[in-house]
């Protein structure tokens, strides 16, 4: 696809501010991109990678399987772990972006679906920001394209009145588009997808023309599986897709590893302590929520109520992420039992009457007989109350 003059300069024109406040500010950035955040891993893989590359990919297959599950490279470079879980699993999604099927990440809240989307997109691609954020109101402009209606009122339907979605511009550059919490989109915007995915054009009717995907296009979308019957794909979109399942983690040790290693990356662009300061609160922590998410206690001896939430991992970074930050500017730096409470009440007590009953009944018949949680129990009852 040839970009109109007129759109080109624009776009020279926002790049070039762009990467002007991004030399000016990336160090500031709260959030930064995966390829930005990992610029120098991804870097150190391309250079050691001597394997065959897809069409237009920065990385070879197995460089971007490394680079989601850790390891080290032959000069020592430590290449740290994006996702901790089946390694099979990023091999499969991995392998689907080599062909010409689409990947859907699909999974219970708080699994990483979006974290994986955005590492494989930074990965394969080296751009994570070619993202359709789904919801109930994301229009079919989002999907395929829209209009700069100035331009549009003044000219009639050209190119240069055209806006492209950032599927359109993946398919033109031969880039991974990302789509956000697919189910969330109403059922005949989720149906624009299905030409791009199987014929791997895009129409353009007001001009006549069409947009062809070039050689290293494709798309990775994410879909929860709480939102089973909000929009159910259809089931000529569901054959567009490769489904990777991604899992609750295996064991209460891979769930302590995840969130203190995501706690940390968080932490240090919010200059909180270190997370291995409190490992003992984030174990506990994660054992309050595997414990209510699986409705049995650890050693299987108690069978408990389950809450109306889902206890995610990603919670569980949550209220340590809360945690750290009251005892760094209330506390003494150190995670205690004090500065978690709170965060775990309010994931864990979402219905006010349902759930506080289930909570009362576990801190009393559980946390309280616990060796060594006694610190923990009065806590937990102090912001119960």
């Amino acid at each position: 696809m040839t970009v109109p003059e007129t759109t080109a300069t624009t776009a020279t024109t926002i790049a070039t501010t762009t990467a002007a406040v991004g030399e000016a500010s990336g160090a500031e950035a709260l959030r930064p991109h995966a390829e930005d955040a990992f610029a120098d891993e991804l870097k150190a893989l391309a250079a050691a990678d001597d394997r065959p590359r897809p069409a237009r990919w920065r990385l070879s297959p197995w460089a971007v399987a490394t680079y989601l599950q850790g390891g080290t490279l032959p000069d020592g470079t430590v290449i740290t772990p994006k996702y901790v879980g089946p390694r099979r699993l990023i091999e499969v999604a991995v392998t689907t972006l080599a062909t010409d099927r689409a990947l859907l990440l699909l999974g219970v809240p708080g699994t990483a679906k979006t974290w994986v989307s955005e590492h494989l997109a930074a990965a394969v691609s080296g751009d994570s920001t070619l993202l359709v954020q789904g919801t109930a109101g994301t229009p079919e402009e989002a999907v395929r394209y829209g209009w700069n209606y100035a331009q549009l009122l003044a000219h009639g339907p050209s190119r240069d009145a055209l806006v492209p979605s950032p599927l359109m511009r993946a398919m033109a550059d031969g880039m991974t588009a990302r789509v956000e919490e697919l189910t969330r989109i109403p059922a005949d915007v989720q149906d624009s997808l299905i030409t791009i995915l199987s014929e791997k054009t895009l129409p353009i009717p007001e001009l006549g023309q069409e947009v062809q995907a070039v050689r290293g296009f494709n798309v990775i979308a994410t879909a929860n599986d709480r939102d089973r019957g909000v929009n159910e794909l259809s089931s000529a979109l569901r054959r567009r897709f490769n489904t990777v399942v991604l899992p609750l983690p295996a064991t209460p040790d891979a769930e302590v590893d995840i969130v203190s290693r995501r706690v940390d990356q968080i932490g240090r662009s919010l200059d909180l302590p270190a997370a291995p300061e409190g490992l003992a609160e984030i174990r506990r922590v994660v054992t309050v929520f595997r414990e209510l998410r699986d409705g049995v206690t650890t050693d299987g001896r108690t069978k408990l109520k389950a809450p109306s939430g889902t206890l995610s991992t990603a919670e569980a970074i949550s209220v340590v992420t809360n945690g750290l930050a009251l005892a760094a500017h209330f506390g003494d730096g150190i995670l205690r039992p004090g500065d978690v409470a709170a965060g775990i009440l309010g994931a864990v007590v979402r219905d006010p009457a349902a759930d506080r009953v289930v909570w009362q009944e576990y801190l009393e018949t559980v946390v309280r007989e616990r060796d060594g949680w006694k610190d923990f129990y009065r806590a937990c009852r102090e912001v119960s109350v």
